[in-house]
């Protein structure tokens, strides 16, 4: 167990647990916190598994964990873990369950006044238009060699039938492809999941939410994205379905056999993690890649269903019901990049288990409409408070891999919330704030009640003040659609 006094204050928003605190760890640990998230994240095993991530093979400078830290399956979630490429390990538990869960934010030239008359209808009309909850299956239905085109061509596939443009592929993380993809490495059971899931939302913390630009910090960057105080946009949160968690599954099975074959050491099994040169490394890093891209093509596939219901509601009623896409990202994904360690530029391999890139000004793989400014951030909240757009910045790509927080981090479990609130009571809560929810499922909808997170202000605070990502705008949710 760790305790408070076991951690060095090394700057206002940063604490280090030195090497020296275990003989396993082979660098130091770091989380970026307040001491308010600080002592919540002591009441769990978040900074004993955020250690533990300290302790892996090829593991280089130290590993991090964001304001937004809570425990998850062997690494916390909200953690970063970077290793050397190619012989450090790769690790699917470090990955997470829903590979390339993200989101996507759209943006119109509607103001929160014109769409209030509309904006019942709208939320009935998306939550009727896009399919959600547990196990749902949608109006596409991939045959083998569709699916094996999604695993590889990602969000491009999506495009190309239809759904999107190709200036939604600009404003993709890694235009919405990751190389590397390689369907042969995902099991038939994956398959059979994946192949009826596209374009769905899901289930769990997964969501659509139309919500109004409420407040914004930094003008410029604002202006340079087309963004404006009163301006409705749309958030969509999902990610890689049942084929995304199962390529999980699989490997985080498959894994403890390799563990034993290369003789790796661990603190906890759950981290179970294979050299990434290694034939099982490269099995996985194949296969996690396809989900990710089945990832972005779920997401683009929703964003042109999100745009077709604001035709088929808004059309004739407000001057300009057309969305454009700010930008996607993913939080739940392993990926190789450049960066600086120990003034040696150094290829590695970069776990972001719910955190998120973020990329400063002049970063090469940055579209041109954000190299000047450094990428946009999309960091969800809450149902119930808002959700902030970032710009990445140069401080993050010196001191956190290029990476911030991805939302507020739970503080409740799913049990616990579902004890404390009914879905019912939620809903008029909601409504009495002028929020209108839409959920499939009530049970599922307690779990995500705003009194089960972190408050979303103080995480992003931490960030904003530490330099992983400064603060452009604020957004208020008007409506929301759950699984």
């Amino acid at each position: 167990m760790v305790k408070k006094t076991d951690l060095r204050k090394i700057d206002e928003y940063l604490y280090e647990i030195p090497k020296e605190f275990r003989p396993d760890m082979r660098v130091p640990a770091r989380l970026y916190a307040d001491e308010a998230i600080l002592e919540d994240a002591l009441g769990d095993r978040s900074i004993e598994q955020l250690v533990n991530t300290a302790t892996l093979p090829g593991v280089v400078r130290y590993t991090l964990a964001m304001p937004d830290i809570h425990q998850g399956y062997g690494p916390p979630i909200g953690g970063v873990i970077a290793t050397r490429h190619p012989d450090g390990i790769i690790s699917p538990g470090a990955t997470g369950y829903d590979i390339n869960c993200g989101v996507r934010v759209l943006v119109s030239n509607i103001t929160a006044d014109e769409l209030r008359p509309h904006l019942e209808k709208l939320v009935n009309a998306l939550f009727q238009n896009i399919p959600s909850g547990v196990g749902k299956g949608g109006a596409i239905r991939l045959n083998t060699k569709e699916l094996d085109e999604v695993m590889v061509r990602g969000a491009a596939f999506a495009v190309e039938r239809g759904y999107g443009s190709r200036e939604d592929l600009e404003r993709t993380e890694e235009r919405g492809a990751l190389a590397g993809a390689d369907p042969a490495a995902v099991s038939r059971h994956a398959r059979e999941r994946g192949s009826p899931q596209l374009g769905t939302l899901g289930s769990g913390n997964h969501f659509i939410e139309v919500s109004v630009v409420e407040e914004v910090y930094d003008p410029e960057v604002a202006d340079a994205w087309g963004l404006f105080p009163g301006q409705i946009a749309v958030w969509i949160h999902s990610g890689s379905r049942g084929l995304g968690h199962q390529v999980c599954s699989d490997y985080v099975r498959d894994f403890q056999k390799a563990v034993q074959k290369y003789n790796i050491s661990l603190p906890d099994r759950e981290l179970v993690c294979a050299p990434f040169n290694s034939p099982e490394g490269q099995a996985y890093f194949g296969a996690m890649a396809s989900a990710a891209n089945y990832a972005w093509a779920n997401r683009q596939v929703m964003a042109e269903l999100v745009r077709r219901t604001f035709e088929q509601v808004l059309a004739g009623k407000v001057s300009d019901w057309h969305l454009r896409q700010i930008y996607d990202v993913a939080h739940n994904i392993v990926k190789i990049e450049e960066h600086d360690v120990d003034g040696k530029r150094m290829k590695l391999i970069v776990h972001r288990k719910g955190a998120t890139r973020a990329f400063g000004p002049g970063h090469p793989v940055l579209p041109p409409a954000y190299r000047d400014t450094g990428q946009p951030v999309l960091i969800p909240g809450d149902m119930g408070t808002g959700s902030y757009l970032l710009v990445g910045t140069e401080k993050a790509m010196r001191d956190a891999f290029g990476t911030t927080c991805h939302g507020a981090g739970r503080v409740w479990s799913r049990a616990q919330a579902k004890k404390s609130i009914r879905g019912e009571e939620l809903i008029q809560q909601l409504r009495q704030k002028g929020i209108i929810v839409r959920a499939g499922s009530m049970a599922g909808l307690a779990e995500e009640a705003p009194d089960a997170y972190k408050d979303v202000d103080r995480v992003v605070n931490v960030v904003h003040k530490a330099g992983l990502a400064r603060k452009v705008a604020r957004f208020r949710p008007l409506g929301v659609i759950k699984g």
